[in-house]
């Protein structure tokens, strides 16, 4: 090979290897800006990710919103926000007051007792009978079975005044009322099981969309406030005769004798 030869091929080699050179070093710019380019998408989708938690960690839960929303107060109520429940046709000016959780398992074993014999004195005209509902077991034991059962309660009391003792009875029965460690009562299917076993709101439509939609939840919300804003009321059930809290009867006949003691029957 010529001296003119070799010094060709040493330039053509000189020239591939700066090509060469070339190639990679755009071949390395291009992979770097791929993973700057990574990297900050994967930072923005973690900032994106964090803001997202932030956000939805500081929106309200839906009872939350409910205690804020308009109250649809359910017939057969009267008072600010339908908070007053009471029932009776009679013109006696007697009241027992009944203050009671959904999920307390000592008003459940009043229900189930002597629940028939309180509504039965109602019935007769000897007084009238009002509710005030909390739902204080929820913050207590966890959970948001009280608040929903309260509004079923409501959707119940809707339907008619019977279809809401009644339904409470089915609520409180020894079939159908949870322990007090569970929280069945948050189940809306649950509920509206129970309703089935009520005459007036056995496969009724309309309340079990009130169930399902929520329609008295800030009626609910508005419920339990009223609770807690009673003072002399510590724990379920607390029972009043004519605004006195009596100690809470455990049978019939303490019942009869609460109600004679106060001057209700003879």
């Amino acid at each position: 090979m010529s001296k003119r030869n070799s010094q060709a091929a040493k330039s053509a080699a000189r020239e591939r290897l700066r090509a060469e050179r070339e190639r990679q070093a755009k071949r390395e710019k291009a992979k770097r800006q791929i993973i700057v380019a990574g990297s900050i998408v994967a930072v923005l989708a973690i900032a994106g990710g964090i803001g997202y938690a932030v956000v939805q960690g500081n929106e309200p839960s839906g009872w939350e919103k409910a205690a804020e929303a308009k109250v649809v107060a359910p017939a057969n109520t009267s008072g600010k926000n339908g908070t007053t429940v009471t029932i009776g046709e009679s013109g006696t000016d007697n009241v027992v007051h009944l203050y009671e959780d959904p999920r307390c398992p000592a008003c459940a074993s009043f229900e189930q007792n002597i629940g028939e014999t309180v509504n039965k004195g109602m019935k007769d005209g000897d007084y009238k009978l009002s509710f005030t509902l909390g739902t204080f077991l929820d913050g207590n034991l966890g959970g948001e079975g009280s608040k929903n059962a309260l509004s079923a309660l409501g959707a119940a009391l809707n339907v008619s005044t019977d279809a809401f003792l009644d339904y409470k009875a089915a609520l409180y029965s020894a079939e159908y009322h949870p322990s007090e460690s569970t929280d069945e009562f948050a189940k809306d299917d649950y509920l509206i099981k129970v309703a089935n076993t009520v005459d007036a709101l056995k496969n009724n439509k309309k309340f079990q969309d009130a169930v399902k939609k929520g329609t008295y939840d800030a009626w609910a919300m508005k419920m339990s406030d009223s609770f807690q804003n009673t003072d002399d009321v510590q724990s379920t059930p607390t029972i009043k005769i004519n605004d006195k809290v009596i100690e809470n009867p455990g049978t019939v006949a303490e019942w009869q004798k609460a109600l004679k003691d106060a001057g209700v029957t003879k």
